[in-house]
Order: structure tokens, then C-alpha cells, then sequence
């Protein structure tokens, strides 16, 4: 016996499974817009060059036989797989990126920025996204490179004119140490802000990174740990103290172990508000414009 040489297209699928679903070879010609004869001869004609029958037409519905079963799984996944990448080609075409880049700060809540990832995700499913963690300056400097297509951060003090923002949410800042262990250089009666500049700080900061959240820098000495939970562990450890997200420190110290900080000159804590960022001089496409809306409106 030869070797089948024969290729399936996309309408031999779509033939097969229709008639499949619908039972014969008439259901089949209506659900296709079609007359029965020219379903008939399209199936014998796959039938022909597969060198076995597909239906049973003995009886009066077209029957599987057992060889169409065994190709209509990874028929009806294959049909599937196309009519997701055909809508996608469209989308395409109406500014849809193929890939979202999108990069938090460390510390800042993200949450409502993985919600809105999912909805779009679930509406553009063949839409590629990428989501980073890195330190606020490592964010910035995403941003400005390119490499990243929306950030996720803490407004700076002062506005970059090279960005457009959207307003999604405030992180509060708190100042906390170990409440189990001495931390060398906090002062047993601390009472004013910055008698903290004598004691060890731990910044959530790149290895490279200047530090240019002034707001949160109190210490003269600083270590720079990229990630929220290294500088949970350090703080506890009474490697330093440290000004970390409210929503990050909640935990830990209703598990006894870190205090937050009491000042007498001074509240403790830094709100800061959290904007969705991206370059002017690259214009939101159709996902993250609609990541922007969802932050934006659940923010209001």
C-alpha cells in the first residue's frame, strides 16, 4: 500500500468536523452555506487520497467511522488554534501589540495590575505578556530604553516631560525594625526621625542604583536589596532599619516580628503616589491602553 502523501487544509478540517457535529451530510451543507453535493464530493475527495472512509453512509445519518474519531481531537484543537490566530491577525491589524512588556517596582502593589493583566489576557489570548519585578530605578531605566512598555512605580518628586502617567493607586512607606533582636546604631529612646541617620538602612535599590527616592532616604549608611522580602528577612535579623510598603510589613509585624517605628516630631509613614507610566514619544497601544483604563477606573 502507498504512502499517504496527502496534506489536510484547514476546509477539510471544517468539512469533516461539521459534518461530524451536525450528523449528515445536509446539517453539514446548512451550517456551511453549502449544497449537500458539494459536501458529498468533499468528503469523498479527502476520503479518496486518506485510502479509507471517514462516514459510514450505510444508515441514514453520515455515522464516524472509528478512523474520522481518531482525528477529530486534534482536528477540533487545530480549528480552534486557527480561529484564535485568525481573530489575532485581525486584532493585529487594528494596533493590537503581539507583546506587552510591563515592569513594577519593588514594593509597589500589584494586585489590581495582575487583575487587569488577566482580563486583557482573557480578551486577546493570544496576546504575550511580560511582567517584571526590579528596583524603582531599574524601572526608570527600562522605561526609557524601551525595553519595557508600561511601568508600574511611585511618582518621582519631580515630573520627566518624556512621560505621560495615569494615576492608579498611593503605597505608604513605613519606617520598622526588628522587634526581636537590637539593631547596632538605633537609639533604646528613639524619638525623632532623623536620629535614624545614625543607624545602618536598608534601601529597595538595584546593586548600581543612585538612590534618587529622597523621600525615603534618612540614613547616611545604606544597603541595597532588590527585593522586598530581602530586606523583610535583614530588617528582622537587625541588619538595619527600613522604609517599606505598609501593605508589604502587615504580616510581619502582627507576627511580632517587626515594630514600626514611633516618632514624636514626626508621623511615621511616606505616601506616595502610584502611577502607571509610559514614554510620549510612544503611544499606548490597544492592550496597555485598555491596562491604563481598567487601573485608572478601579482607582476612581
Amino acid at each position: 500500500m502507498g504512502q499517504v502523501r496527502m496534506a489536510l487544509s484547514s476546509d477539510d478540517l471544517t468539512l469533516i468536523l461539521a459534518v461530524v457535529d451536525h450528523g449528515s451530510f445536509s446539517g453539514a451543507a446548512r451550517a456551511l452555506r453549502r449544497v449537500p453535493s458539494a459536501v458529498s464530493m468533499g468528503v469523498a475527495n479527502i476520503e479518496a487520497e486518506l485510502g479509507y472512509p471517514l462516514f459510514d453512509r450505510s444508515h441514514r445519518e453520515a455515522v464516524p467511522t472509528a478512523q474520522a474519531l481518531a482525528l477529530v481531537p486534534q482536528a477540533r484543537t487545530i480549528a480552534s488554534s486557527l480561529r484564535l490566530l485568525q481573530v489575532h491577525a485581525a486584532q493585529l491589524s487594528q494596533d493590537l501589540e503581539s507583546t506587552l512588556t510591563v515592569a513594577v517596582a519593588t514594593g509597589i502593589r500589584d494586585r489590581e495590575l495582575l487583575d487587569a493583566l488577566t482580563r486583557v489576557g482573557a480578551r486577546y489570548p493570544l496576546l504575550r505578556v511580560n511582567l517584571l519585578h526590579v528596583p524603582q530605578d531599574q524601572v526608570h531605566t527600562l522605561l526609557h530604553q524601551e525595553r519595557i512598555d508600561l511601568a508600574l512605580m511611585a511618582a518621582p518628586s519631580r515630573a520627566d516631560r518624556e512621560e505621560s502617567r495615569a494615576a492608579v493607586g498611593e503605597e505608604t512607606f513605613v519606617a520598622v525594625a526588628s522587634a526581636t533582636v537590637d539593631t547596632p546604631g538605633l537609639p533604646a529612646g528613639l524619638r525623632r526621625l532623623e536620629d535614624l541617620s545614625t543607624c545602618r538602612q536598608i534601601v529597595l535599590a538595584g546593586p548600581d542604583d543612585p538612590v534618587v527616592e529622597t523621600r525615603l532616604l534618612i540614613s547616611d549608611d545604606w544597603w541595597h536589596v532588590d527585593t522586598v522580602d530581602a530586606a523583610l528577612d535583614l530588617v528582622r535579623r537587625g541588619a538595619g532599619w527600613a522604609n517599606l510598603p505598609e501593605s508589604a510589613i502587615r504580616a510581619a509585624v502582627a507576627a511580632g516580628g517587626l515594630r514600626v517605628l514611633e516618632f514624636d516630631n514626626i508621623r511615621n509613614g511616606v505616601p506616595l503616589p502610584v502611577h502607571l507610566t509610559w514614554l510620549r514619544r510612544r503611544p499606548l497601544r490597544r492592550a496597555a491602553g485598555e491596562v491604563v483604563e481598567l487601573m485608572r477606573r478601579g482607582h476612581r
